[in-house]
């Protein structure tokens, strides 16, 4: 490949390049995290269902995931500058067409094809810019930053959804995104690229093979709620007994085998693959890879039960829901911004390890802390340590994957990584969101079950009625449903007795998966460099 035009001069230039970068990441993340709270808003508006807004949202993941790995090629192909910039366009299209959508249709076409098309240029182009811009010895303040631009967005999501939906409008949040995207736009003009080099074509093939593989994985993943992981449940799909969410996990697993495969063959036949599979057998790649997996998931399975806890269990607005979430932005901001820049010299895989016990410690300490007379200031110290352990992570695995590979392959790795991460996340909020429902729906089943004052004909109609999962519902929309049913106030009280214990003891399941994945991740750390990871050359 030619060499590059050069990183970024002067520290007014680098502070561009950075801002628009970490601006970049911040919107994508921005996007997965915003409506949230506004779901049934934006249905009601559109004239929708809350499931179609729902099935909006997971389309826009899958197109994500599909066309990731391509996005990374892409970029390498016309340029990562250029290809950033077109993402930009793309990305801003569909969220003006977002906007202004009048109905489901419209809705799906903006916010989930040209914003998922776009982003799936963006994000791999972001990981391969830091590293044109700034030397090895810069890169892991850059990318931290960059990283908790990112972290950051899915915190203070809700509170911006929360703020447009209440005051303003939900269409305000993506006529904002506009708004972004231009001033990106703007700011991208000083961004270093390296030259395009000769590329003959793309592997047409390993990219269907990859989009297929990836996507039907997720999908797989993103429906295990409704269908259950292995056992279906009542009315779900199966085959020879078996969820349909176990069969797609299959499928895409052995799609992505074959385009694995495939690209050894590309190789050995002298032509340019999606992917050089080489590159999977690079240990310090690997070892970054894997924790990007496990810290996403962890990332996004806190991020999907501690709001949970704030805004169903506690009944506070999604403004002071976000208000409670943002002591964890502060600390992921220091470590990852501070750790790099006073410590320039420290073991990565020393800060990786204390990054991921303090993932852990957060978790387990929220965990005891959960107590049905507790309120929303137990979250604060947990949330605390999250968001150290987040920072410290974000301070350094970005520099640790980009610099196992000649520069020349960083759109790849961008491409690669950014699956990972989208595999990770949507296997953390499955996981949590799973293991939640089932352990809360175990809890309200025994705590009725074993309350003299409900009947017996009660608790055989709830045994029946809840068992595809007990819904996570507040005590006022219990309340309503029980007044609605005409239950007399023993059977109520009890049920809202029983409904108060069990959400706890859901949240606690679904921390505890959270906490058992951070010490599963423990075990890969030593895959990661002890010293700072330098280039590894053109």
């Amino acid at each position: 490949m030619a060499p590059r035009t050069g990183t970024a001069e002067g520290s007014a230039t680098a502070r561009i390049v950075l801002l628009a970068l970490a601006a970049g990441q911040f919107l994508m993340a921005l996007d997965s995290s915003v409506m949230n709270v506004s779901i049934a808003t934006v249905a009601e508006d559109v004239g929708t269902t809350v499931t179609g807004v729902q099935g909006a949202i997971t389309a826009y993941t899958l197109v994500m995931a599909m066309f990731m790995i391509l996005g990374g090629k892409v970029g390498e192909l016309i340029g990562r500058r250029r290809a950033f910039m077109i993402g930009c366009v793309v990305y801003g299209s569909g969220s003006l067409t977002t906007a202004l959508a009048p109905n489901l249709p419209v809705l799906l076409l903006g916010w989930s094809l040209l914003e998922g098309i776009g982003a799936a240029l963006i994000l791999p182009a972001i990981v391969a810019l830091v590293a044109s811009n700034f030397v090895a010895e810069r890169r892991p303040a850059a990318y931290g930053l960059v990283a908790a631009a990112g972290a950051v967005a899915i915190a203070v999501g809700p509170l911006v959804g929360g703020v447009a939906t209440t005051y303003f409008s939900w269409r305000w949040v993506f006529a904002g995104e506009v708004v972004m995207v231009l001033g990106i736009l703007v700011l991208a003009g000083r961004i270093a690229d390296a030259p395009v080099g000769e590329r003959p074509r793309i592997d047409l093939v390993g990219a269907v093979l990859s989009a297929l593989g990836l996507g039907i994985f997720v999908y797989g993943v993103l429906r295990s709620d409704e269908w259950g992981w292995f056992q279906p449940k009542p009315d779900a799909p199966s085959w020879l007994g078996v969820s349909l969410t176990v069969w797609l996990m299959l499928a895409g697993l052995l799609l992505i085998w074959l385009f694995l495969r495939w690209e050894a063959r590309t190789v050995k036949r002298r032509r340019e693959p999606l992917v050089d599979p080489a590159m999977l057998r690079n240990r310090q790649l690997t070892g970054g890879l894997t924790m990007f997996f496990f810290q996403y998931l962890v990332q996004m399975g806190v991020f999907f039960v501690v709001p949970l806890y704030l805004s169903v269990a506690l009944g506070l607005s999604a403004l002071k829901t976000g208000a409670r979430i943002l002591p964890l932005s502060v600390t992921l901001l220091a470590a990852a911004v501070l750790i790099p820049r006073f410590l320039p010299d420290v073991s990565p895989r020393r800060v990786v390890r204390l990054g991921t016990f303090a993932l852990l410690a957060g978790a387990v300490l929220l965990m005891a802390a959960l107590d049905v007379d507790a309120g929303a200031e137990i979250v604060t110290l947990p949330l605390l340590l999250i968001g150290l352990g987040m920072g410290a992570l974000a301070s350094q695995l970005g520099s640790v994957t980009v610099s196992a590979v000649p520069e020349a392959q960083s759109a790849e790795v961008g491409g690669v990584q950014n699956a990972v991460t989208n595999l990770g996340a949507s296997i953390g909020t499955a996981l949590a969101g799973s293991l939640l429902i089932a352990a809360m729906t175990t809890s309200f089943l025994t705590g009725v079950e074993q309350n003299p004052a409900v009947p017996s004909e009660v608790k055989a109609q709830a045994n029946v009625e809840l068992q595809s999962g007990a819904p996570f519902l507040s005590d006022a929309q219990l309340q309503s449903a029980l007044d609605e049913a005409g239950t007399n106030k023993k059977v109520a009280e009890a049920a809202l007795d029983a409904n108060e214990e069990a959400r706890i003891d859901g949240l606690r399941a679904a921390l505890a998966i959270l906490a058992l994945a951070a010490l599963l991740a423990l075990f890969f750390t030593s895959r990661i460099p002890d010293t700072q990871p330098r280039s590894a050359g053109p």
